[in-house]
């Protein structure tokens, strides 16, 4: 039967190439409109992704599916799942409005290099003045309303670690100039002024940064040899590693706020201005 059905796909694939025939195709929305499924929460399995009944599946909107069936076995699939997932399910802190990662910065990014500078000084025990990660590293945006562990672990799934590096003002100048062919990356703790695709101010705290004091920043392990086309480590005064992920210092810091009853809530603050003149 298998080689009767490749054959025929076959057929119709040389009819098409040499009758010079045009095909369409159009998308079918994933949205549960077969069956009704929904994203379940540990106490809505049942009433979210449907049961079985014998051999059969049972769709939350009352379609039944013989266990043989596509549908049945994928259903399987995601009920026997289910345990394992609810740990991933528990609510963990509440945001008060939805929030996208967006350049050149955006509420989500902000809290994140913010949050990571001030744990950062937590896990190295130093003043941290600038932090520097990506948006590639934010993989989704921030819900609004309940907050479950597995938006956070999908939002930084990547095993990146903290990293402690010191640098001359002329480097951070040097390494900031650099990403402006490609994307500014996040930025935190200093405020820089671009125009016309020219690094034309760079203040750091309330000062203009001196290229010949030394600054501390906080970055992350992707970032010190080249990823995003960022290279911290190079001509660093002083690099310390640490085996602190990125998202246990961010669930550290989320489960510090929510038990001292505060939500997520962040905002831009114009640290980094883009200006194009036309000619």
């Amino acid at each position: 039967m298998k080689r009767i059905v490749i054959s025929c796909v076959l057929a119709l694939c040389l009819s098409a190439v040499s009758w010079g025939q045009e095909y369409s195709w159009s998308g079918d929305p994933m949205d549960g409109h077969r069956t009704g499924c929904k994203t379940p929460s540990k106490e809505n399995v049942k009433e979210a992704v449907g049961y079985f009944s014998g051999k059969t599946y049972v769709a939350p909107n009352g379609k039944r599916f013989p266990a043989e069936s596509a549908t049945a076995k994928v259903a399987r699939i995601v009920i026997d799942g289910q345990p394992a997932m609810a740990r991933v399910k528990d609510v963990i802190a509440y945001s008060t409005r939805a929030m996208t990662k967006k350049g050149p910065e955006s509420p989500l990014s902000n809290w994140i290099v913010d949050l990571l500078m001030k744990q950062g000084e937590k896990v190295f025990g130093k003043k941290i003045d600038i932090g520097v990660t990506n948006f590639g590293g934010i993989r989704v945006d921030m819900p609004e309303g309940d907050v479950i562990l597995d938006d956070m672990l999908s939002m930084f799934p990547f095993k990146n670690q903290l990293v402690y590096v010191e640098h001359k003002g002329s480097t951070i100048r040097r390494i900031l100039e650099g990403m402006l062919p490609y994307n500014i990356q996040v930025l935190g703790g200093l405020r820089i002024v671009v125009e016309d695709g020219k690094l034309v101010s760079v203040t750091v705290g309330d000062e203009p940064l001196d290229d010949d004091r030394t600054y501390s920043v906080l970055t992350i392990s992707f970032l010190l040899n080249g990823g995003d086309n960022i290279r911290m480590a190079e001509d660093a005064l002083t690099i310390i590693p640490s085996d602190v992920n990125i998202i246990d210092a961010v669930l550290e810091h989320v489960h510090a706020e929510t038990a001292a009853g505060r939500p997520i809530e962040y905002m831009t603050d114009n640290r980094v201005i883009i200006r194009q003149h036309h000619k």
